[in-house]
């Protein structure tokens, strides 16, 4: 049985790339000779915000006071969730060394990068969960210095949530500035800020193309496009969950794909039939989105058997990846390519989402087929170092020459020679390419 699509894509998730591209490069050539005041008339125009654009201890105080007890706790408690899991994380990798030959050591050293920028987004939807997720990490890391940055709504300013959040996740300064705008001030080290090493965090599509712009200059989390999920599902699993977790995550953005992978033709049509009314169900600005994604960018597809599934799921290597079948040890022993497994009904995407600790920036667009997600590892650079006695040196110095030699790289050569030449007079080495 070859894959039977019941419902197949019309558009891919791209945007015009040309265009922002251009939009964005003037953006960041113009703040990049301009600085401040530059970045400002960008902020009044896309923000539409006058404020203050570094938010003073006073003002991340009053707007502390304005989030709900309940919220703050739960917030308090996803941040406990990812910051537990970045420390074990963190725990994975350390400074080692060992002697390659007598005499002759090396070593790794982990060192964390210096300034981190951590984007969150404040647009359509305040990404209380983005601040958590990107700030807390980088606390963890050790950074230095670790800017929050979020785009201010008109007359209110950022989102008093994120302010809280970034706050108590161990932000040295919350910046209200959005879009290209913010990411470039991080970049430049405008107001006073130093100099991102890197950006993290997700954003809209000009944010996206400002970071992968700035790439090489500095370091960042991934190139992103819009947010994707795929759930595995097989004959087991309820039809309704299923329906409601492709939903949930259609309401991301007109352009998000969902996909169902399954090996059991009644529970697709299900599935399908379920999704409209609960897309109609949702509020006005997340039923435009979730329906647009359902028509354009989802796909329904039945494959014979489980070992299929698996394949085409690697195939498309989800950002979000749902196991809804039996035998979850052997999905997760065979399953290769995705940013984040949720594996079995008791869990879902929305729970990494928002609070379980593992993170929910993760790589788009078929990018999980060579990379992960953000992890506090993404701060951290693993340099690595030798040392050696002269005696050490000896039979590193011969191999070097002769590999030099050989490639034709005389200068390398040369410089094992004079050590030999040092360390061990009147002995005689062949040095030769040949040998």
């Amino acid at each position: 049985m070859t894959r039977e699509y019941l419902k197949k894509a019309t558009l891919t998730a791209k945007s015009d790339a040309s265009e922002v591209h251009e939009t964005v490069q003037n953006i960041l050539a113009d703040i990049e000779t301009g600085g401040d005041a530059k970045a400002m008339e960008y902020a009044a125009k896309f923000d539409r915000y006058e404020g203050n654009v570094l938010l003073t201890r006073e003002e991340i105080e009053a707007a502390a006071d304005l989030v709900p007890e309940k919220l703050k706790a739960d917030i308090r408690f996803a941040h406990d969730n990812v910051r537990r899991f970045a420390e074990l994380q963190k725990g994975t990798i350390g400074d080692v060394e060992m002697e390659i030959s007598p005499g002759f050591v090396a070593g790794q050293k982990v060192i964390p990068v210096d300034a981190a920028g951590c984007y969150v987004p404040g647009g359509r939807y305040s990404h209380i969960a983005s601040a958590i997720m990107t700030v807390t990490t980088a606390k963890v890391a050790g950074c230095g210095h670790i800017t929050a940055c979020s785009p201010p709504r008109p007359g209110v300013g950022v989102a008093h949530a994120i302010i809280y959040a970034a706050d108590i996740c161990g932000a040295d300064k919350i910046m209200a500035m959005g879009g290209v705008q913010g990411v470039a001030s991080m970049t430049y080290g405008l107001f006073g800020l130093p100099k991102a090493n890197i950006l993290v965090g997700p954003g809209n599509q000009f944010v996206a193309e400002a970071k992968r712009i700035l790439f090489g200059r500095v370091g960042i989390d991934m190139i992103a496009g819009p947010t994707d999920s795929l759930i595995l599902a097989d004959s087991s699993a309820d039809a309704h969950v299923v329906a409601t977790d492709l939903v949930s995550q259609a309401e991301h953005g007109y352009n998000s794909p969902v996909w169902l992978v399954t090996n059991d033709r009644t529970l697709a049509e299900k599935v399908m039939e379920l999704v409209p009314g609960m897309i109609d169900d949702l509020p006005d600005v997340n039923r435009e989105n979730a329906f647009a994604a359902w028509r354009d960018y989802a796909e329904v597809i039945v494959c014979a058997d489980r070992e299929d599934m698996a394949k085409c799921s690697d195939e498309y290597a989800p950002e979000h990846l749902t196991v809804q079948a039996e035998d979850l040890d052997w999905w997760l022993e065979t399953l290769t390519c995705y940013g984040s497994l949720f594996l079995g009904e008791e869990t879902t995407v929305s729970y990494g989402d928002k609070a379980t600790g593992t993170n929910h920036v993760l790589p788009t667009s078929g990018a999980a087929s060579y990379t992960g997600g953000l992890s506090v590892h993404k701060y951290m650079k693993i340099v690595t170092w030798q040392r050696a006695t002269r005696e050490g040196s000896r039979d590193v110095a011969q191999a070097t020459a002769r590999i030099s030699r050989l490639e034709g790289m005389e200068g390398h050569a040369r410089a094992a020679d004079v050590r030999l030449a040092k360390y061990f007079p009147g002995e005689n080495f062949d040095l030769s390419a040949d040998g």
